[in-house]
């Protein structure tokens, strides 16, 4: 069953729970619906409120809906696990590897950098996304575990109170001085500066430092295609198609004065989860 299929049942009594109702509704056995239910796919509204819920036996109350985003494909979906790098207890910084996201769907958060935390993290901790990176992207990614923590590093990011750099791989030979991109992103104003880390002549790729000023969404992809140099791997604002490797873009280094601590925090990736040329793959 690979179709996306919907229910979206009313609650009439006080004594049935959530898992019979799916059951009887949708048709499917329960194991399946509770894998469903443990990846995100099943929704409760209770009065003005709609949150996922993951418990088969949630006591449900008359005029209360349960709603099944069912989807088996998107259910079956994996991505490797995440790299815990820095616990700050209030916050931690996060390797985030290929395919993995940083928001979830109606269909499933199973695959999300957030619900792999709160499942891997001890001690258990809430974990809330504070910036985002593209599914394809890879590298240093910072999560909340308190809303206090989570407002105010998102206030940095808001603010440009923070530096980020990433690593990208480009095509072509890329300037030997920094080069300076303000082409608008989505019509909106865009700053990315761009330099040399190396090139490599055999493949005619090159391995350049971006930092960015600005936090468009895309902004390093569409920049660097703007001067001729698109992301190894971009099928997106490139030319790559299904046979070229995933996309050569990682975050490689944080450094901000904590808004809790007031101490300057450095942040980097470590060497092996940056990206390399693929000749220089193990």
């Amino acid at each position: 069953m690979t179709d996306k299929t919907e229910y979206h049942i009313d609650v009439l009594e006080h004594s049935t729970d959530a898992i019979n109702l799916l059951a009887q509704a949708s048709g499917l056995g329960k194991q399946v619906l509770k894998d469903a239910m443990q990846k995100g796919a099943v929704w409760h509204t209770h009065g003005k409120q709609t949150n996922r819920i993951r418990r088969a036996k949630k006591p449900l109350q008359p005029g209360d809906k349960l709603h099944l985003y069912f989807n088996q494909y998107i259910l079956d979906e994996q991505v490797a696990p995440a790299e815990l790098l820095f616990d700050e207890t209030d916050y931690s910084v996060w390797y985030k590897p290929y395919g993995m996201r940083c928001q979830g769907s109606k269909w499933s958060d199973h695959t999300t950098i957030n619900r792999f935390a709160e499942l891997n993290m001890q001690p258990q901790r809430n974990a809330f996304i504070i910036h985002r990176l593209d599914r394809a992207a890879t590298g240093l990614l910072i999560l909340g575990h308190s809303k206090k923590a989570t407002a105010a590093i998102a206030k940095l990011f808001e603010t440009r109170a923070l530096e980020k750099h990433y690593q990208v791989i480009v095509h072509g030979k890329f300037s030997s001085e920094t080069v300076q991109i303000d082409t608008p992103v989505d019509n909106k104003p865009a700053l990315s500066h761009a330099t040399l880390i190396t090139y490599h002549s055999g493949l005619n790729q090159s391995k350049v430092q971006v930092k960015i000023d600005t936090g468009r969404k895309h902004q390093i992809r569409i920049h660097m295609a703007s001067l001729g140099h698109p992301v190894v791997g971009d099928r997106l604002h490139g030319d790559a198609d299904n046979t070229a490797p995933d996309l050569k873009l990682t975050s490689c280094y944080f450094t901000f004065v904590c808004p809790l601590s007031g101490k300057l925090k450095v942040f980097e990736l470590p060497e092996q989860y940056r990206p390399q040329f693929v000749d220089e793959q193990p």
